[in-house]
């Protein structure tokens, strides 16, 4: 099988069951940002490689479990309204992010100002993908009247406060900076 179709060449694309339209579609900005997120993601993972950390606190296993499921919200985003999705976004998935984030939170020193992206190349990764993460969901709530399952919308929202907490987790563990903002500047 090829890798191109040449399909697209007009500026066109298909949607799951074959709809056509262009590729500056709300559905496809929406999907290939969560796209955008997951290939974050790996990224971060790649710079988790160091054996003292692997498979450390089940980090790298939550992160791919977030990858996968992340990539089946882009299925669900890219399945026009009243067509049935081959997999569905659950509240247990949004649950589970929920629990993630107040276990490694538990274990991290409060915040008493903001932070910026900073402190190993894994943790500014997972900022960078937690804001990819936040346009993610604002063209996801630009869809919600096409989409079925709202639950991706709420998904979102929480994948971005799983990416912060991740990310302040990993510099945690491994000794990377946490830049504080300057208030004197």
């Amino acid at each position: 099988m090829r890798i191109y179709t040449r399909s697209g060449d007009k500026g066109e694309t298909s949607l799951i069951y074959g709809k056509r339209v262009k590729k500056y579609d709300l559905r496809v900005e929406a999907y290939g940002t969560c796209d955008e997120v997951n290939s974050m993601i790996g990224m971060a993972r790649s710079h988790l490689t160091d054996e003292s950390f692997e498979g450390r606190d089940g980090v790298i296993d939550a992160l791919h479990q977030v990858q996968t499921i992340l990539f089946h919200v882009g299925a669900e985003l890219a399945t026009p309204k009243g067509k049935d999705v081959m997999w569905q976004l659950k509240q247990e998935h949004i649950d589970t992010l929920e629990q993630q984030i107040d276990e490694w939170d538990q274990a991290l020193e409060p915040l008493n100002n903001f932070i910026l992206p900073s402190g190993h190349p894994s943790a500014a990764t997972l900022h960078t993908a937690r804001t990819i993460a936040r346009r993610a969901e604002r063209v996801a709530v630009s869809l919600e009247d096409e989409l079925d399952n709202q639950l991706a919308v709420q998904y979102l929202n929480r994948l971005s406060d799983f990416l912060f907490v991740a990310a302040r987790y990993v510099n945690q563990k491994l000794g990377g900076e946490e830049l504080p903002l300057k208030t004197d500047v």
